[in-house]
């Protein structure tokens, strides 16, 4: 079962060469200053169109989608937005019950949509729902079926999966509806979602004593490899990689941090290696060269972390404040309360 993951939900990122289009939904019980509700749509990690509960209205992202859609489709799709809302605010009602809860903060989420590959022309869809920092339940395309772990979902499980129509109508938009709009969404917005831009690279140390960190913020597309070199042969050892991680303008970033000693680094030539489509950069770790909690950090990675911050907010992930006091979360079937289905469908675009 493909995992939900808090920090990577609006960004559900496929293989080179492939294609997505995806839709996320979040709804939030007793997080304070975030949305009740949120809803973004995401081409290959850019964001597209945004709704929450407090705006009201589904806006664009990007100037192109304007061309890429109707008139009405603005209108339309925000009140399907609406309805989503209300039956994702029953949801959580319902999922708490499952789980024996009458209080507390709470999260429920949907992560839906297609690939399409480009070179062989296959095409896949998915459909995963999660409740307080972990998946439950999945759509498996293949046997057109759900299926689950948690026992909470069982009641869930069973009732989807009698449902033969609504399988087929989700097998339909994700094989051939969604696969359309993600060739209309990408012949619009060519320019921008196949853009090349250089990471900005820089070396990073909280203190004189602690490992330091490579840093890559601001490029696009999504694939880059860091990697250090000791004395120009390949050093994998003492080496964390962390996450990939979207930022609020669509580009992303990472880090790879090199656990070694100073006086290690120092007697020796450690270089960070930072390898993308747009270019090759090469930074050799030099006391001069890093940047630390005592002197000042480069804007372009401060404006990185605010907007990776920011893209929390942006695409729902208000449940990583959740997360972070859980440490986990748990999904569930967004029609589990019996509530109209229609009300539920999946969104024209």
């Amino acid at each position: 079962m493909r995992p939900i993951l808090l920090l990577l939900l609006g960004a559900y990122l496929v293989c080179a060469g492939q294609h997505s289009h995806i839709v996320i939904y979040t709804a939030t019980k007793g997080v304070p200053g975030f949305p009740e509700f949120v809803a973004a749509t995401m081409v290959d990690g850019t964001q597209v169109n945004y709704y929450d509960s407090e705006i009201k209205e589904v806006i664009p992202r990007q100037d192109w989608v304007r061309g890429a859609v109707d008139e009405q489709f603005w209108q339309r799709n925000t009140q399907i937005r609406s309805n989503v809302h209300q039956v994702f605010k029953n949801n959580i009602n319902t999922v708490m019950e499952r789980f024996n809860q009458t209080q507390g903060t709470h999260i429920v989420q949907q992560m839906y949509g297609c690939s399409w590959d480009e070179e062989t022309g296959d095409v896949d869809g998915f459909d995963d729902f999660g409740y307080d920092g972990e998946s439950f339940l999945s759509l498996d395309l293949k046997n057109l079926r759900y299926i689950s772990t948690m026992p909470e979902a069982h009641i869930t499980l069973v009732k989807v999966n009698n449902n033969k129509a609504l399988l087929e109508a989700k097998k339909q938009y994700r094989t051939q509806e969604c696969i359309e709009w993600l060739k209309k969404y990408l012949q619009y917005g060519k320019s921008t979602i196949e853009r090349k831009v250089s990471p900005q690279v820089s070396l990073l140390q909280k203190d004189p004593t602690s490992s330091v960190s490579c840093h890559a913020t601001g490029f696009y597309p999504k694939e880059v490899t860091i990697s250090w070199q000791k004395n120009k042969q390949d050093h994998d050892e003492d080496v964390d990689l962390g996450e990939l991680i979207i930022n609020e303008d669509g580009t992303f970033q990472k880090t790879s941090t090199l656990n070694v000693k100073p006086e290690e680094w120092k007697m020796n030539v450690y270089e960070c290696v930072v390898e993308h489509k747009s270019r090759t950069i090469r930074s050799i770790l030099t006391q001069d060269k890093i940047r630390t909690n005592y002197a000042p950090v480069p804007i372009g990675i401060i404006v990185g972390v605010i907007a990776a911050v920011l893209l929390l907010i942006v695409i729902g992930v208000a449940g990583y404040k959740v997360y972070q006091k859980k440490k986990g979360f748990k999904p569930v079937n967004a029609s589990d309360d019996g509530s109209n289905n229609s009300a539920h469908s999946d969104p024209k675009a």
